[in-house]
């Protein structure tokens, strides 16, 4: 037993400290996580899902936890200003792993439509709570549910748009080293659409892990835009897994966006449950310094009739260490499936280390399935041809490197988002990005 005995020994300690401030629903699958991290512990490198990233090493240190759910000091309204122009979203905060319910008058929802505390909806988000993320298939996942207490409930009822979209900004905020687990449980009944933007942002100077679990229920004819962007820092270590099961007809569109960071680990599990169901998944990794971003996906085909198509790029300069293993599973009966699976990928420099492992299992016979990844560096003759021109080779780099990740960027279905990403991702590739523009937060 390793890193995982810290956290037992936690749970049987505080576990009616937990459970006294937590609702009555959340606390009925916890025991049964407990029991199920208790078995199984962090996975190895072993396991393939997890070969490119040390789980033990990451949940080694001895982070603090805010279990009694101690008020934050932080008033992210008046610290944060985003400057994304002509967005319009609904901004909402979650500090650390508790949604900050001080909302101001300013998000206009459809009637019926809720963005809010997960604690406050029992009669509807306990019907569909823990049931994507299974305990059993996943430790981290087990850990989240045993330890979570608090979260955000997206919900969207049959029929109903939601016109503009819903901006959630994650800060962390410490004065001591930090664990935090967040939940996330969006539902979209039939017919609904929503867009949402997820940002991630250290308020403080401190170690922060931070677990994430992200349920989906997409119904027929749904549509889901989920963006996640993330910009922290090097001493934050960020375990995110994110669940999604679509219906017949529905389509969701899911974006990750790792411009800062220190260690990231993200996987994505998303199941085409229904006839017709589409899926568009793109990633997009700048990592440089010591940074590690890793992405797991597996894209399940249900259903007939479906589609998939995933692109995701890095560019990793000095020592950074990217991972990319994506899995497309057609199950027996799911005919007429199509899916595409790319992973494109630049290291900068000698050091830099890229691991790519693109797979298809398929037990259907009537698909058209393709996947295929390249790693390399920027084209010699390219920059030869730029420097011929008076273009500096630092600027000849950073223009082909822009080009490069912009082809991710320019799926973003956003409008306003796509075009500050080229900024953002411009600025990042100078030097020049430290934090979001109008961010109070990071000093």
């Amino acid at each position: 037993m390793g890193s995982e005995k810290q956290y037992i020994e936690l749970y049987e300690q505080c576990r009616q400290m937990i459970f006294d401030h937590s609702p009555a629903w959340m606390n009925a699958v916890r025991d049964e996580a407990f029991e199920h991290f208790k078995s199984a512990g962090f996975p190895s490198r072993k396991v393939e899902r997890y070969k490119y990233t040390d789980m033990q090493a990451l949940f080694a240190p001895d982070y603090g936890l805010n279990l009694k759910r101690l008020e934050i000091p932080v008033d992210p309204y008046n610290a944060f200003r985003c400057d994304v122009p002509n967005l319009s979203t609904s901004l909402y905060f979650v500090v650390n792993d508790a949604f900050y319910n001080k909302v101001l008058p300013q998000a206009h929802l459809p009637e019926n439509v809720i963005v809010g505390s997960i604690r406050e909806y029992s009669d509807i988000a306990a019907k569909y709570y823990a049931k994507l993320a299974h305990t059993s298939d996943d430790a981290v996942t087990a850990l989240n549910t045993m330890l979570a207490q608090d979260g955000l409930f997206v919900y969207v009822p049959k029929n109903v748009k939601v016109e503009r979209a819903i901006q959630v900004i994650n800060i962390l905020r410490s004065d001591v080293d930090l664990m935090v687990n967040r939940r996330v449980l969006i539902v979209l009944e039939a017919n609904a659409e929503i867009k949402m933007l997820f940002c991630d942002h250290a308020a403080d100077d401190r170690k922060f892990l931070a677990t994430q679990v992200i349920e989906a229920y997409v119904g027929e004819n749904a549509s889901l835009d989920l963006y996640c962007l993330e910009e922290t820092h090097a001493k934050n270590v960020r375990v995110s897994n994110v669940y999604i099961d679509q219906q017949a007809n529905s389509r969701v569109n899911h974006n990750v966006i790792t411009l800062h960071n220190g260690v990231t680990r993200n996987k994505l599990d998303l199941t085409l449950s229904g006839e017709g169901a589409e899926c568009q998944c793109n990633g997009c990794v700048i990592a440089d310094k010591q940074q590690h971003v890793d992405n797991n996906t597996l894209i399940t085909h249900r259903a007939t009739h479906c589609t998939s198509n995933e692109l995701y790029k890095y560019v990793l300069d000095d020592e950074a260490v990217g991972a990319f293993a994506g899995r497309v599973l057609v199950e027996h009966g799911a005919q007429k499936t199509t899916s595409q699976m790319t992973n494109q990928n630049l290291t900068a420099t000698k050091e830099a280390r890229m691991y790519t492992q693109p797979m298809l299992e398929i037990y259907a016979d009537d698909v058209k399935c393709a996947h295929g990844s390249t790693v390399g560096q920027l084209n010699d003759a390219a920059l030869f041809y730029m420097r011929q021109r008076g273009i500096t080779l630092a600027e000849a780099k950073m223009l082909l490197q822009n080009a490069f990740i912009n082809e991710v960027v320019d799926k973003m279905q956003l409008e306003p988002l796509r075009d500050r990403l080229h900024y953002l991702v411009e600025k990042r590739f100078r030097g020049e990005l430290n934090k979001c523009e109008g961010c109070k937060l990071c000093k």
